[in-house]
């Protein structure tokens, strides 16, 4: 019987124990509470999408990009796939100890459906060692352009969903520094990142809105809202991308007409395919 209300009936309190959201006595403090309290924030969003692509296909492939530890591929197999009899997880990891370290802990629970692969975001665009098609891409805080190396990855997957946390992207306030003096000459509305704070956090905004608007390019409706509480960081941005039929109509030139007024022309390969 599950003694601590928090916790989920089906939670495993081995994996909350590796996870450090428990303690080694299986007891929560304060801060692991609120580390709960944002996992299953996050799930929430996530659920449903993995319901919709079981009921239709009766089952998936999900990718999380940028895995690190593997905290979501672990918490979405533990609290969905573990009771079911098909679907996997894939993580993506650059870092070689972290994903031993994660294989070693998915066997131990036995979670034979979930694997983890020792590639760049990047390199998985061309990897074989990943399906065709996948069903659900993740990115949550993937550091400069593994957000946008995970929407190509997507893209060329036609994945179902797509569920991003996106970092900022210094290639974008780097262009904008660039040109800075230029643009401040052409219109006033440079001032908006005429100062070096304002250069990154603008430069973080236009990148997320010319993601966005790659999206809709490729036909997919977009839910764009705060994780609240999802780390403590103003990088609280949530992405949910469903793939449609049908593009926006408009969203290919205003792409062009933002990076032509930004002078942003140097990154037309990044947002614009």
């Amino acid at each position: 019987m599950n003694k601590i209300p928090e916790i989920r009936p089906e939670q495993s309190h081995e994996l909350l124990k590796e996870l450090h959201i428990l303690t080694r006595e299986g007891k929560l403090n304060q801060d692991s509470r609120r580390k709960l309290k944002q996992v299953y924030h996050l799930y929430q969003f996530i659920e449903p999408l993995l319901e919709d692509v079981m009921a239709r296909r009766g089952d998936l492939t999900l990718v999380d990009h940028g895995a690190g530890k593997s905290y979501l591929g672990f918490i979405l197999y533990d609290l969905f796939l573990k009771s079911l009899t098909r679907g996997q997880v894939i993580g993506i990891e650059t870092r070689s100890e972290l994903v031993e370290k994660s294989r070693e802990l998915a066997q131990r629970l036995g979670f034979s459906r979930m694997s983890l692969l020792n590639l760049s975001v990047e390199d998985s665009i061309g990897s074989e060692q990943l399906p065709g098609c996948v069903d659900i891409v993740t990115a949550l805080h993937a550091c400069d352009t593994a957000t946008d190396d995970a929407i190509r990855f997507a893209l060329g997957k036609q994945a179902q969903f797509i569920v991003l946390v996106p970092c900022c992207q210094a290639e974008v306030a780097s262009v904008l520094r660039r040109h800075k003096s230029y643009s401040l000459a052409q219109t006033p509305l440079a001032e908006i990142w005429r100062h070096p704070i304002h250069t990154r956090e603008f430069g973080s905004q236009i990148t997320n809105v010319l993601r966005c608007l790659l999206l809709e390019t490729h036909g997919y409706l977009l839910t764009v809202t705060e994780l609240v509480g999802w780390e403590h960081s103003m990088k609280n941005e949530l992405i949910i991308a469903r793939r449609g039929s049908t593009p926006r109509g408009n969203a290919r030139e205003r792409i062009e007409r933002i990076l032509q007024v930004l002078n942003l022309g140097d990154l037309e390969a990044r947002f614009l395919y």
